[in-house]
């Protein structure tokens, strides 16, 4: 077994270089990175932190309009059994954003660039959140309806901005696809981590990865997968409600008594925070272009801003107008990194634990471990008394935070598959894929004992041309988001009709919205 996996690991050994590459180009060229500021900063981070400057300006800073109008409509009652709740897709959105990267991501950006690492992630989220906005816009305008429920996303809206051609959403599709299921076995790794660290902590020993204890993790892991995969997104739906409220009160909880415990160190956190922001320590490279480069990179990838992963999540959301899950989704941006990231970053900048070290060499040594460096972090900050419950609540948060994850790549992969087919068989066939196949495979690599770094890298190269698949086609349906967005602030929000802005739509059409009206004045 080992022998398998270790040759698979081997034959994608290619990709590594060719993710770093893609990733950092064009830092590589001398002429380049002696730019100042943008000579640290790779075209990819580059174009997303552009483009999120870019629609704040045209959309005229719509980021003021989310906070109050996106927690008004999440309150909403439902009028319609259609899709989901504006509540569900919200959560679900933040089932993806708020991932392990919020632990570990945030954790690497302050290790390589220092405290002033956690302002510029500060400010991509700000930008990322009109970037959203204008991404879930796109995925609500044009969603279609399946039975009684709705499908949508890049796929679909990629296909009409981009003329209409099927292959087109096909494409994107499959890029999708592969993007998503690529990613369930690195969650995969991340539950077994959360889980192990528990078991370590609670029990004082450190489980093998032969141990009774990890083949229990799988097949757990693996059952609890099918079920829920196996029952559609609306079961997906049904418990990503309650978990990821769940994981993010506790997590926000103990980090906000971790603060308590701490306060009077909060003026150092922001001193630190703003001052590296701008003149860095030389251990974490010397210069403001570093902590700007990792800040706007970890903040970009940890909400998902710009990379079309969360217009699955805004396509399904049953609203009155489009604009409204732009809002919803945009909000989620700032929860994701301006509060939970934060929470994390605040520990890691709080605890100084490159102070103990003697050089770089040193730091970057002791700080391989991501999520190794957070729980010493934490460790540091809350009495001994309190250290075991702290780390092993934390612990379960970093595996709830995997696991929520895991379910909405698959359940997004099949949002993303119905473009191709709707069929029952192809749709089953997907979900088979994610809780099945990939789940399994990422559990036999933890219980074979190897990371497959060479196959994770798969990730970070799907990641980065998923962003340059989604950023061209926004650019090119900007122009009908500006003219969405100018009807809801004419109308104050009014139902929306999309011949009366001459676009073609499936589901905002007169008939269908006067059938959402009579249905909506029927509800007592």
């Amino acid at each position: 077994m080992n022998q398998i996996f270790a040759s698979i690991n081997e034959f994608f050994g290619f990709i590594q270089p060719i993710s770093d590459a893609v990733w950092n180009f064009p830092t590589q060229f001398l002429w380049y990175s002696q730019i100042p500021l943008l000579g640290k900063m790779s075209f990819a981070v580059a174009l997303l932190l552009g483009i999120g400057v870019y629609f704040t300006i045209r959309t005229r800073v719509v980021q003021t309009m989310c906070f109050a109008r996106a927690i008004r409509i999440m309150q909403r009652r439902r009028t319609s059994v259609l899709g989901v709740s504006p509540l569900g897709s919200f959560l679900l959105g933040l089932a993806m954003r708020v991932g392990p990267g919020n632990i570990v991501g945030v954790t690497g950006a302050i290790t390589v660039g220092g405290p002033g690492a956690l302002f510029w992630m500060w400010v991509a989220a700000l930008f990322g959140m009109a970037t959203a906005f204008m991404e879930s816009v796109l995925a609500q305008l044009f969603k279609e309806r399946k039975n009684d429920e709705f499908v949508g996303g890049m796929p679909f809206y990629g296909q009409r901005i981009l003329g209409g051609g099927r292959i087109v959403g096909i494409c994107l599709s499959l890029a999708f696809i592969v993007y998503a299921l690529f990613n369930v076995p690195a969650q995969t790794f991340n539950v077994f981590t959360g889980i192990g660290m528990i078991a370590d902590t609670a029990t004082g020993e450190t489980a093998g990865r032969q141990s009774g204890l990890y083949y229990g993790i799988a097949i757990v892991l693996t059952v609890s997968c099918a079920w829920l995969i196996l029952g559609g997104i609306r079961r997906v739906i049904a418990y990503t409600n309650v978990l990821v409220p769940m994981m993010a009160v506790v997590f926000c909880g103990i980090s906000l008594l971790i603060i308590l415990i701490n306060i009077p160190m909060l003026p150092y956190f922001l001193a630190e925070v703003f001052r590296g922001a701008f003149a860095p320590d030389a251990l974490f490279g010397g210069a403001m272009g570093v902590a700007l480069a990792e800040g706007v990179r970890r903040g970009l990838m940890s909400n998902e801003a710009g990379q079309g992963t969360i217009t699955m999540a805004a396509a399904v959301a049953d609203n009155r107008h489009p604009c409204e899950q732009g809002f919803v989704q945009s909000f989620g941006v700032f929860v994701d990194t301006l509060i939970i990231c934060t929470m994390t970053g605040f520990i890691v900048v709080l605890a100084h634990l490159w102070s103990d070290s003697t050089d770089s060499a040193q730091w970057a040594m002791d700080s391989a471990s991501r999520i190794g460096t957070y729980l010493q972090s934490v460790q540091t900050l809350v009495p001994e008394s309190l250290m075991a419950v702290i780390t092993i609540v934390l612990s379960a948060c970093y595996c709830l935070f995997a696991f929520t994850t895991l379910l909405g790549m698959i359940s997004f992969a099949e949002i993303s598959a119905n473009f191709i087919s709707r069929s029952a068989r192809f749709i089953l066939l997907i979900r088979v894929l994610g809780s099945l196949v990939f789940v399994p495979f990422g559990a036999l690599t933890v219980l074979a004992g190897l990371e497959l770094s060479n196959l994770w890298a798969i990730t970070d190269l799907t990641n980065i041309i998923m962003v340059y698949l989604n950023i061209p086609i926004l650019l090119l349906g900007a122009p009908l988001v500006y003219k969405v967005l100018e009807h809801y602030r004419r109308t104050d929000g009014d139902r929306f009709i999309s011949n009366s802005l001459g676009i073609e739509t499936d589901y905002w059409t007169e008939t269908q919205q006067r059938s959402e009206d009579k249905m909506e004045s029927k509800q007592p």
